[in-house]
């Protein structure tokens, strides 16, 4: 996202807590912050990234947190997939003139490369209008709403996804466990009604064997965690939701948190004592 926006001709300061991570950056074309805090101050425009709530916490509250820095006029602009509670909260303590809005990302790596992405955007109207321009760059922004609407909404895509990715496995076990070969049975899936983001972008780290470490397990149980916060104002049973969630939380139990996403996938295989990979150039996707 970086390189997207310094390819775009924004100036742009940035600051990670790896050091690899801000070297790259840097050598896109960024200016090296020593701190978050650095990167906010004077900043028009201030956009976080992070693995999930606690981090964003720790990044941007207090006396001490990166929003102190930011100036009348300006905006943070959350990409993380947040709790919309922490959002609104962290957003309260803002400095008078600052706006915030939310704006979580959809599109894996490679739709954060070519600048494919879709962003869920919550926010009151200026602040958004302000910020538009820039997020365009790097992929489809859609208006959620008011703030805390754009995570809402992402993890509402992902629930969907979560669900899809632990069928997807299942329906592959049943295919070869009754003699259908699975390169057939993908190619049939992709020509069917059972055709998905998933079939298409997911199943090729299956057939790999390496289930997509880009998008760990512990960012689907940190989000399945997030949904269950939102569940709590529907009064009604959600079993399909209910039964991803133990999904990927077995796989997690299995391989660990630092396991690839679609290890919700090998867990089935390793369970049936079959394999689900297959010869071809399965390129991985954070490299296109």
């Amino acid at each position: 996202m970086c390189r997207r926006l310094v390819a775009a001709g924004n100036p742009v300061t940035a600051y990670d807590l790896d050091a690899g991570a801000l070297a790259a950056a840097v050598g896109d074309g960024a200016t090296a912050a020593e701190s978050a805090r650095d990167c906010a101050r004077g900043a028009d425009l201030f956009m976080t990234s992070l693995p999930g709530p606690p981090q964003a916490e720790a990044v941007m509250a207090g006396p001490a947190g990166a929003l102190s820095e930011l100036g009348p006029g300006s905006v943070w602009v959350d990409l993380t997939t947040n709790s919309r509670d922490l959002v609104l909260e962290l957003a309260s303590a803002a400095p008078e003139g600052v706006a915030a809005v939310d704006a979580p990302v959809t599109g894996a790596v490679d739709g954060a490369r070519r600048g494919g992405l879709t962003l869920f955007v919550g926010g009151e109207p200026a602040a958004v209008a302000a910020a538009r321009p820039v997020l365009e760059h790097l992929g489809t922004v859609i208006e959620c709403g008011p703030l805390g609407s754009g995570n809402v909404v992402k993890l509402v895509t992902n629930q969907l996804w979560f669900a899809a990715a632990a069928a997807l496995g299942e329906g592959f076990a049943v295919g070869q466990a009754n003699g259908v070969e699975l390169q057939t049975l993908w190619e049939a899936i992709l020509n069917s009604v059972g055709d998905s983001f998933v079939a298409r972008h997911d199943a090729p780290s299956i057939f790999a064997g390496h289930y997509d470490p880009s998008f760990p397990l512990a960012l689907c149980v940190k989000d399945l965690g997030l949904l269950a916060d939102l569940e709590s104002s529907v009064d009604a049973d959600l079993p399909v939701t209910a039964a991803a969630r133990s999904a990927f939380e077995r796989a997690a139990a299995r391989y660990g948190l630092d396991a690839g996403e679609m290890c919700v996938a090998r867990r089935i295989a390793d369970d049936a004592r079959m394999s689900m990979q297959l010869e071809g150039d399965w390129t991985p996707h954070w490299e296109r």
